[in-house]
């Protein structure tokens, strides 16, 4: 059956909602990010969601540099800034977990670390992680493998909320695949 392949094609990144400094490979599910200096870039998917709960898969196929993060973002989010910085984060409209240096972000500050246990794991290139986006609770998870990591954030807006990246290393390549509804485990 193709249908969830299908319907994880309608959920991937949107050509249109992103830096001018990625392109989105032709598959649909992975951003490539070029080479430019001094400049964070991110993006969107197609489809955000304001009720219900929904999962996806987000993974690196090449280096984090500096700065790397996974999340969300409402419309009005930036997906292009000056610098090396936390995109995703950075202001209200954003929240993200910087896989680099293992923090939570959101409207410009680190609200702490993630997961929280002591000497976390560094992400590992190519390992996946699970988003877990719940609208009903207004929560935002992570899962690493089949290991339930915790919410990173409580109290999220009763807003359309997109999955979104952000990236700032030359020709790395990050991968989003939606999976619909999370399997409680």
């Amino acid at each position: 059956c193709r249908v969830p392949q299908v319907r994880a094609f309608h959920h991937a990144f949107s050509t249109n909602d992103c830096s001018r400094n990625v392109y989105i490979k032709k598959n649909g599910f992975t951003l490539h990010r070029n080479p430019i200096a001094q400049s964070t870039d991110g993006a969107r998917t197609k489809i955000g969601f304001s009720e219900g709960r929904h999962a996806w898969e987000v993974w690196w196929e090449g280096p984090l540099g500096t700065v790397a993060v996974i999340g969300i973002a409402t419309k009005r989010a930036a997906m292009q800034c000056q610098g090396y910085v936390a995109l995703l984060g950075s202001d209200d409209q954003s929240w993200g977990w910087n896989l680099v240096d293992n923090n939570l972000l959101h409207n410009g500050e680190v609200n702490g670390s993630f997961p929280q246990c002591n000497n976390a794991p560094k992400y590992q290139i190519g390992e996946r992680i699970r988003v877990i986006l719940d609208m009903e609770d207004k929560t935002l998870a992570f899962e690493r493998g089949y290991e339930f990591l915790g919410v990173a954030f409580r109290g999220l807006p009763k807003v359309c909320l997109y999955p979104a990246v952000s990236a700032v290393y030359g020709n790395t390549e990050v991968t989003l695949v939606y999976l619909g509804k999370p399997l409680d485990g």
